[in-house]
Parts: C-alpha cells; structure tokens; sequence
C-alpha cells in the first residue's frame, strides 16, 4: 500500500470467527486452569503471535484511564506477573489506585482472555530471579530507561545504554535496579470470549467469591 491507495473503510471490514463455541461444560473448575489450557493452544505452532503479549489499563487517582501492551512474564493460581520501572505511569497509578484490567486479544483464533482485579508487587527476590533470566541488553535497558519520563533525544538514550554496557560488559552480573520490579495481578473476574458467527460469540466469565470458590456466568454478545 502507498499514499495513493484508497484508504480501507473501516466500517465495511468483515471476518466471520470460527464455528466452534465455548460451553459451560467445557471449562475447567477454576479461571488459572482454563487459561492455561487456551494459553497452550495459542502457543502451539506460533498460533498467535506473542501470545503472553497483554492490554494493561489502569487509572490514576482521578479515574483517567491509560493503557499499554506488555509482556506477561509468569501466571499461577494467584494471578499474572509483569514487570516494569515503578516510577512508570502504569505503575504510578497503581501506587493510587490497585484495580487494573487485563486483556489478552488473540484475534488470529478469535479468542480473548479479559481479567479484572487488583496488582501487587512481587517481592524483591522474585524480582531478582526473573532479573537474572533477561538477556543482558534487556538488564542494561531496564538501567538505561527511565521508563515514561521525557527524553532529550535517541541519542541521549544510546549514550546511557552504551555508558551501562561500558560499566557492566557482557558476563559481568547487572544489579537489579532498585526502582524496578513486578506486579502480580490477582484476577476477581476473568472472562473467556471466544467469537462466533454472527457476532453470537460465547462469552464465559467466573467471578471470585467471598469464599475462595468461583461463579460462572453467561454473558450476552
């Protein structure tokens, strides 16, 4: 496509989503499980391209929403870990307010994952053991970055990256920076979107109760 080609309209683009649906008896018993059941399925044969790849949204202190794309790094029975500079927005605002949604878009099987809930840090030696397992260029870029901030220029970002390489060269052992770190997000809600035809998609969603148990239920397309 060039300048000079048309420009789609957006409002014309049609795909109709796979035949098969998501019933009740299909799900497992809790919302960790399931996702890792359609985790596996997205990951297989590059089915979906960065399949941990996630829409995080918080708001600040004044209910103002943003969002950005990550990279989940970890999930288990107690919910999904990212992790980023805590002097970053996202993590500004979750020093204000916890409650944070998630959203997993796998459009190439025409699933969605959607997870409401709350975001903790993880503690400093999970941080630091995650730490250990990044590629050195991404240990020095954590160092680099001063994540959201306002920068000069490009080259003002390459000169601190190349002043941290200099200090910490390939093989030498990077710290972890102080002020970076994880955040796991326990899920109230999490709901399984699975598109339909007709735009009669299955959605299922489980709901945390009090007593540690979960509520499914059937939501309208």
């Amino acid at each position: 496509m060039n300048d000079h080609d048309p420009v789609p309209d957006p409002a014309h683009m049609r795909k109709q989503y796979r035949a098969e649906g998501l019933d009740e008896s299909d799900l497992a018993e809790g919302p960790m499980e399931q996702f890792a059941r359609w985790f596996r399925q997205a990951a297989a044969e590059g089915a979906v391209f960065e399949p941990n790849a996630m829409v995080v949204s918080t708001a600040d202190a004044e209910g103002r929403p943003s969002s950005r794309t990550v990279l989940m790094k970890a999930y288990d029975e107690q919910g999904f870990v990212f992790y980023t500079n805590y002097d970053s927005r996202k993590a500004r605002d979750l020093a204000e307010n916890p409650y944070v949604s998630l959203v997993f878009p796998w459009h190439a099987i025409a699933r969605q994952v959607v997870v409401s809930g709350t975001a903790r840090r993880t503690g400093r030696d999970e941080t630091a053991a995650y730490f250990r397992l990044r590629p050195h260029g991404s240990q020095l870029g954590a160092w680099a970055s001063a994540q959201s901030s306002v920068v000069f220029s490009r080259a003002e970002l390459d000169a601190a990256y190349e002043e941290l390489n200099a200090r910490y060269p390939e093989g030498e052992q990077v710290p972890v920076p102080p002020n970076w770190g994880g955040f796991r997000v326990a899920p109230q809600t999490v709901e399984f979107w699975q598109g339909r035809h007709d735009r009669l998609h299955d959605r299922l969603r489980y709901v945390a109760e009090q007593d540690g148990s979960w509520r499914v239920e059937r939501l309208s397309p």
